[in-house]
């Protein structure tokens, strides 16, 4: 097989994956399980923002690892596999690994108490992330980055362009992580949590199961 070459920097007609990498670090921000909760149950115990802020740094990188470790799998099998094979493949898992949560969306890692330094978080980050599918969720995306409309996928070329948008991802999720922690913190405080709650566990089933849908019929 020879692979064809790609720039990291997107064409303006390239441009959508890239959009869809921002808003999935949105959605991610927004759903309480990636890690907002935890940081703003840290500051409301140690009744600091500064916490807030400290904590979500891990987190973020946790996340971000979790995605690192999705692109280099895809990087390696890119290597073995055709690449239009891989993208099957890797949407009938995330269409698989979405009809897993939907019937299991109540179970979540737990091993972590309140009291966590800044490697806790970092660790429970990269297990929430991972155990979740995040990553997954990403990974036609990272492959449409990667590789294009090409027949394969080049390690240099490839692991930049995925390098970046896994970066682009991260700061987007942390933006809003942070902006939803802030403003529950100070203005709404946890009370708002009680008497508004959304089921974001099946709402992530269903987006998992949305997006493997998209990317098996795109392959297809």
């Amino acid at each position: 097989m020879h692979p064809l070459t790609h720039s990291a920097i997107p064409a303006a007609d390239s441009v959508v994956p890239w959009l869809t990498m921002v808003g999935f670090g949105i959605y991610h921000g927004l759903n309480p399980g990636m890690g907002w909760l935890f940081a703003l149950s840290l500051g409301l115990q140690q009744q600091s923002g500064r916490a807030i802020w400290l904590s979500l740094v891990p987190i973020s990188l946790g996340h971000a690892a979790s995605f690192a470790l999705i692109a280099l799998l895809l990087l390696a099998a890119g290597n073995l596999v055709p690449f239009n094979a891989l993208r099957i493949l890797t949407a009938s898992i995330l269409l698989a690994f979405g009809v897993y949560k939907l019937f299991r969306y109540y179970r979540h890692p737990r091993w972590v108490g309140m009291k966590v330094g800044l490697r806790d978080l970092f660790v429970w980050s990269f297990l929430m992330a991972t155990a979740h599918g995040a990553g997954l969720m990403v990974a036609p995306t990272l492959l449409n980055i990667a590789g294009g409309t090409g027949s394969g996928i080049v390690t240099h070329s490839s692991g930049v362009g995925m390098s970046a948008a896994i970066l682009l991802h991260t700061l987007a999720m942390l933006t809003v992580m942070a902006s939803v922690a802030w403003i529950v913190y100070r203005k709404l405080g946890l009370r708002v949590l009680r008497k508004s709650w959304i089921n974001f566990d099946l709402i992530w089933a269903g987006a998992l199961l949305i997006v493997g849908a998209i990317a098996l019929y795109k392959a297809l």
